[in-house]
C-alpha cells in the first residue's frame, strides 16, 4: 500500500534553498512539493489556491511582508494548511512571534535531513514540532518567567535596536509613549540595564533578539 502523501508549499527568496529543500524532501515516498514561493505574498496566495498540508516558511523575505505575517494570515483560514517555520533565526524575537502566529513548528536551516523529515510529518499530523534548542529556549522561558521578556517587551526591544525612537515605537505598534516607556522601564529592570544600548547589548548576548 502507498504511504499518505504529504503535500508541500515551500516558501524561501532563496532558489538556491529551495532547490536543496526539494531534493530532500522529494527523497522521502511520502512527501509531493506542489509548488515554491519567493515571497510571503505569494506563499499565502498559493497556500489558499492549492491543496496543501504543510508550508515550509522562512522569517526573511527581504521587502515586503515577513513570514511570521504571512503564516498569520494562512493559518486564520478555515482548514488552513500547517505552517513549519525554517530559518536561521533561534531568537526570542522571532520563535514568539512565529508562534503568535499560529506556526505549528519552528525548525532551524541546519537540521540534518531526517530531523527535517520527521517535523514535517509531525507537522502535518497536527502536532508541534519544534527544533531541541527552540524548545529548550522556551522552556527556560517557562521556568524563569520574572527574569523573561514579554513578547511585547521582546518585539520593543528588537524596534530599540533597530534604532527607533521611543515616538516611532509606539506609533509602530499603535501603543501610547507612556506605555513604551513603562515597557522600556521593566526591560532594563529584568535585564539589569541602565540605558538602551545595555539593554540591547545584554538581550543580543542572550539571544533575545535579533543581531
Amino acid at each position: 500500500m502507498n504511504p499518505v502523501t504529504v503535500r508541500l508549499l515551500l516558501a524561501d527568496d532563496h532558489p538556491v534553498v529551495r532547490a536543496g529543500l526539494r531534493a530532500v524532501l522529494e527523497a522521502e515516498p511520502d512527501f509531493q512539493v506542489v509548488a515554491e514561493a519567493p515571497t510571503a505574498e505569494q506563499a499565502v496566495q498559493l497556500a489558499h489556491e492549492l491543496d496543501v498540508d504543510v508550508v515550509l516558511m522562512d522569517l526573511q523575505f527581504g521587502t515586503g511582508m515577513g513570514g511570521s505575517q504571512a503564516t498569520a494570515i494562512i493559518t486564520a483560514r478555515p482548514d488552513a494548511p500547517r505552517v513549519l517555520i525554517l530559518t536561521t533565526y533561534d531568537t526570542d524575537v522571532d520563535i514568539l512571534a512565529a508562534i503568535e502566529a499560529g506556526a505549528t513548528g519552528y525548525l532551524l536551516k541546519d537540521a540534518p535531513p531526517q530531523e527535517l523529515a520527521a517535523a514535517v510529518r509531525t507537522a502535518a499530523s497536527g502536532k508541534s514540532a519544534l527544533a531541541p534548542a527552540i524548545a529548550q529556549r522556551l522552556m527556560d522561558r517557562v521556568r524563569a518567567p520574572a527574569e523573561t521578556l514579554s513578547p511585547r517587551e521582546t518585539e520593543i526591544l528588537q524596534l530599540v535596536s533597530e534604532g527607533l525612537s521611543n515616538q516611532q515605537i509606539s506609533q509602530r505598534l499603535f501603543l501610547s509613549q507612556a506605555t513604551t516607556k513603562s515597557h522600556l522601564a521593566h526591560i532594563y529592570t529584568k535585564l539589569g540595564a541602565d540605558s538602551r544600548t545595555a539593554a540591547v547589548a545584554t538581550a543580543t548576548a542572550r539571544g533575545l533578539i535579533r543581531r
